[in-house]
């Protein structure tokens, strides 16, 4: 997300639309790549907002290592059109794109088109033991990627339940008594297109588990309950906005008086000042934490020498101190990956936010409740389908 509130949205259903091998003449796997004589400049690609959280340690990188970069240049894609764009530009075996960060769609549609260098299998990497620095989700997040990625940022991102204390008497405690609530007050209860949406997503993706549906794993055959919630709820919403900015923007104005979010949802807008400071959350009974994660991966066709530099920035990024900067405003809270990174690592305006706009309950909640992976591409896409033409249609 960047800092007006634009935040990546989740369109596996478009990026898995392209199909295809790649097959890179150079770079598919920078065998023992060597650092280059001279510095290089390095075009990064985001398409998860990331730069928002990692913006310094590219410069931190950039400012110790003179030697071996001479500039980063930065780019923003919408995550739906990147693997398509880099999957041509292998065709005509001119990539320009050095490095991407990316969310699970993203990753996800590049590893259908195999469009991505395996980091993981390449031969003296220098990367430390992932498993043993990162956190235990982010290192389930890490095994998404097939080696194609390495998670940068984590978080367990929700669903959780957002609501302006002043207009909600009594606050809803079950997802059955969420919905009574949204009986009760037509059109004051609103969320934003799952397929749009991270909080959207999140929702939809933790229903299962809320109302302990057979699979949660699985929407086609085992949301049978979900998908009869939703249409129920549906009855008691005005509209879907596309987004999750706009949605946030009509909650702090008062138009709405509940929707769902996630911890950073909750904290950043409220420090913007987008959302009142004194907006509250919750959890529903059977909560379970869906969580997120950013990556870096190198497209396949990348030279050897800039894969030998972009290897020491990954190593450089997972450092605690430069993963400290992960909590930036708390948009993707609390950020880093990796273990023993406390909030007073990070900087002290990082910290100052948190610690006015953060929430106590956040650290129990984290620790006490089961964080799940989100949905595999194929069932994220037929839930994403199902929800348009069952839930938003009907």
């Amino acid at each position: 997300m960047t800092k007006d509130l634009s935040r990546r949205h989740f369109l596996a259903a478009a990026s898995l639309a392209a199909g295809g091998a790649i097959i890179a003449p150079r770079g598919a796997f920078a065998q023992s790549a060597k650092l280059p004589s001279s510095p290089v400049a390095l075009n990064v690609i985001d398409a998860a907002g990331n730069l928002a959280l990692t913006q310094p340690i590219f410069d931190n990188f950039a400012a110790k290592n003179p030697n071996l970069v001479s500039r980063f240049t930065f780019n923003k894609a919408p995550s739906p059109e990147l693997p398509g764009k880099i999957k041509a530009q292998q065709r005509a075996n001119r990539i320009d794109i050095d490095m991407v960060i990316i969310g699970p769609d993203a990753l996800s549609a590049g590893l259908a088109d195999d469009i991505w260098t395996d980091i993981i299998a390449m031969p003296d990497s220098g990367l430390p033991d992932l498993q043993k620095i990162y956190l235990d989700p982010a290192w389930r997040m890490q095994g998404l990627s097939k080696g194609k990625g390495v998670v940068v940022s984590y978080y367990p991102s929700g669903p959780l339940i957002e609501y302006m204390p002043a207009k909600v008497q009594k606050v809803p405690t079950t997802a059955e008594e969420l919905l009574a609530w949204a009986k009760e007050n037509k059109n004051k209860f609103i969320y934003a297109r799952p397929a749009n949406s991270g909080p959207g997503r999140t929702f939809l993706m933790g229903l299962p588990y809320l109302l302990g549906d057979t699979d949660p794993k699985d929407p086609a055959k085992g949301w049978d309950k979900t998908w009869a919630y939703l249409k129920e709820l549906h009855k008691n919403i005005e509209y879907y906005p596309a987004g999750t900015g706009a949605l946030m923007k009509e909650f702090g104005e008062g138009t709405r008086d509940m929707t769902v979010t996630t911890t950073g949802w909750d904290i950043n807008p409220r420090a913007l000042g987008v959302v009142p400071k004194e907006a509250a959350v919750g959890k529903l009974t059977g909560f379970h934490w869906v969580c997120d994660a950013h990556y870096f991966s190198i497209p396949k066709g990348v030279s050897e020498d800039k894969i030998a530099v972009m290897m020491e920035f990954i190593k450089f990024a997972l450092q605690p101190e430069q993963q400290a900067y992960s909590y930036d405003a708390g948009y993707f809270y609390p950020g880093p990956a990796v273990k023993d990174v406390p909030l007073t690592m990070a900087p002290q305006k990082s910290q100052d936010i948190i610690a006015e706009f953060g929430r106590p309950d956040y650290a129990d909640w984290i620790g006490n409740n089961p964080i799940e992976l989100p949905l595999e591409p194929e069932a994220l896409v037929t839930a994403f389908r199902r929800w348009d033409e069952e839930v938003a249609a009907g």
